[in-house]
């Protein structure tokens, strides 16, 4: 009975906890509003798509500013603070995007006709095809003219040039999806069309290469690495640190950073000493590596180790693992392409393997089941899957799902990071070969906010991260490289790789404040997973019931301790 009113009163609670707010509606209606203007001006490289994706912002930061902020209860002031910062964010960087735009546009100046075409498509009216055709005619001719100005005057920096290739593919896939509604169904546009198409389509593409290698030798593009990134300096990196409520600045994360960093290897050099190796932690490192398990077992000992950290944290009743979650994982093998820029298994919804394929060659399939040994997956199986990144996609599902507006790596990645940081602090490795494996993370994590905020502040290169990744982590060099580039030539923001350790050490700084009030660790986890994401000082400002006015700006100097306070 007792049992039964208790069950009872926990699910009350988290159906409460699970309710919307009153902001929730606005939430998804901005959403909504940004879907329509995306989709209806397809063509975004162009000045009025960014004309009237500025005129919404600025709409809604006026239909926010209307509203009566100290009337909302907690919950809802939450997601208006969230949806404020993020309305100021999009400003900012759809302000900045445009002026990037205008500093290029002269590269399209003879589209006038080609863009009215687009426009008109949206409703279906039918042009005068033969007009048509001698607009795409004289546009390949403009685009000789445009060519051979640009030459003269090439860009000063690569990021320009390759801004201008950008305006011009987008025009072209904007005049490609106009094409296909028409052709085959409009008899007059089929006739008159064919060859004008061809030949525009091909000196668009012709174009679009040409500019993007216009630029001046002054700057450097690839450093010999082939990793094409686009550093985007201090100033844009301290715009996305506010944005994301991070209240520290690129040096101090790189000094927090470099300190993690000797920790980690103060415990590599403890480990493989119990290891045999004495202080050569690097020898310790390759033997672990060589635990990799034949081709084709990959799969069951990945079963393995996650039903092992399953039994692990439920025996110690951490957190709430709802049994659907646990029935309904499923798991994929990695493409070979995949793998040049994810070289370790990757989680969510599904849990994606890497590991060897047939047309790899030797070299290759032993780095990937090195790099993929069972010590080194040992503490990031559970980082992909239970309790990481796929329970986050089930209870996002579940709770309060207008929130996957505010979706951030430091949520997302600090989250899965952060269970590796409190399984460490309770043991859960127990051979000196199961601490190199979850050591060898820990340090990747460190450095990852050491070469992509330096790379971002222009003082290393792609090639310099690689390096760092082998020589000072122990990275097979195939997948440093990967590493890299998944960092810089992707499509992940610059603030991705250093939110998976700056993110843990915020929940693992919030976890501490919250046993220190009496929570338990199963209350604490079990909430985050019911307010789903938002910046983590926010989810603080949410939990602790903090008061706030509605122009709140990050404060929050998190403790950077390495460890739990509670085992």
């Amino acid at each position: 009975m007792k049992r039964t009113l208790i069950a009872a009163c926990t699910a009350a609670l988290f159906s409460s906890l699970a309710q919307a707010s009153e902001m929730g509606d606005t939430v998804s209606a901005f959403q909504a509003d940004q879907r329509a203007i995306s989709n209806f001006y397809r063509v975004h490289e162009k000045a009025s798509y960014y004309q009237r994706e500025l005129a919404l912002l600025q709409d809604w930061q006026a239909k926010l500013e209307g509203l009566s902020f100290d009337e909302m209860d907690q919950e809802a002031k939450v997601d208006y603070l969230l949806l404020n910062a993020k309305v100021k964010d999009l400003l900012i960087s759809t302000k900045n995007a445009y002026k990037g735009y205008q500093d290029v546009a002269a590269v399209a100046n003879f589209a006038s006709p080609l863009y009215a075409f687009i426009d008109a498509r949206r409703r279906g009216a039918r042009p005068d095809a033969k007009q048509l055709a001698a607009d795409f005619a004289h546009a390949v001719k403009a685009i000789n003219t445009q060519k051979a100005k640009q030459e003269k005057s090439p860009y000063n920096d690569w990021q320009k040039a390759d801004k201008a290739a950008k305006v011009i593919l987008d025009l072209k896939s904007g005049l490609e999806e106009a094409i296909h509604f028409y052709n085959d169904y409009d008899p007059q546009f089929t006739w008159w069309m064919e060859t004008p198409i061809n030949d525009l389509i091909n000196n668009l593409d012709r174009y679009a290469t040409f500019l993007a290698e216009n630029y001046t030798s002054d700057t450097t593009k690839d450093d010999g690495s082939g990793i094409i990134g686009n550093p985007i300096g201090k100033q844009a990196l301290i715009d996305q640190l506010r944005a994301s409520f991070i209240a520290y600045d690129p040096e101090d994360l790189i000094d927090i950073a470099k300190e993690q960093f000797d920790w980690c290897k103060e415990q590599m050099i403890l480990a493989s000493r119990e290891m045999g190796y004495g202080d050569d932690w690097k020898a310790a490192l390759e033997a672990v590596k060589d635990t990799y398990v034949p081709p084709g077992e990959q799969p069951q000992t990945i079963n393995d180790l996650l039903e092992h950290s399953v039994k692990f944290v439920e025996d110690r009743d951490l957190i709430t693992l709802p049994p659907l979650a646990k029935e309904t994982w499923r798991m994929i093998m990695m493409t070979p392409e995949r793998q040049k820029v994810n070289p370790f298994f990757t989680g969510g919804r599904n849990i994606s393997i890497s590991y060897p394929t047939e047309g790899m060659t030797h070299a290759d399939k032993l780095m990937s089941m090195r790099g993929n040994n069972p010590n080194f997956s040992y503490p990031t199986v559970q980082h992909e899957l239970l309790p990481g990144h796929n329970l986050q996609f089930f209870m996002n599902q579940r709770h309060k799902p207008y929130r996957e507006a505010f979706r951030n790596p430091f949520w997302t990645e600090g989250w899965a990071l952060y269970w590796e940081i409190i399984l460490w602090d309770k043991d859960f490795a127990t051979t000196p070969e199961q601490k190199m494996g979850m050591l060898f993370w820990r340090i990747h994590r460190c450095a990852r906010i050491m070469f992509s905020l330096q790379y971002h502040l222009g003082e290393i290169t792609p090639q310099q991260a690689i390096d760092m990744l082998v020589n000072e982590v122990g990275h097979e060099y195939a997948n440093a490289e990967a590493e890299v580039r998944r960092s810089f030539a992707t499509n992940y923001v610059p603030l991705y790789q250093l939110a998976y350790m700056i993110g843990g050490l915020q929940f693992n700084a919030l976890r501490n404040e919250m046993l220190a009030k009496g929570w338990t660790e199963k209350q604490f986890h079990d909430r985050v997973m019911q307010e789903n994401t938002m910046p983590i000082e926010v989810l603080r400002l949410l939990i602790q019931e903090k008061d706030f006015d509605r122009d709140y700006e990050t404060q929050w100097r998190f403790s950077t301790s390495f460890t739990s306070d509670d085992k």
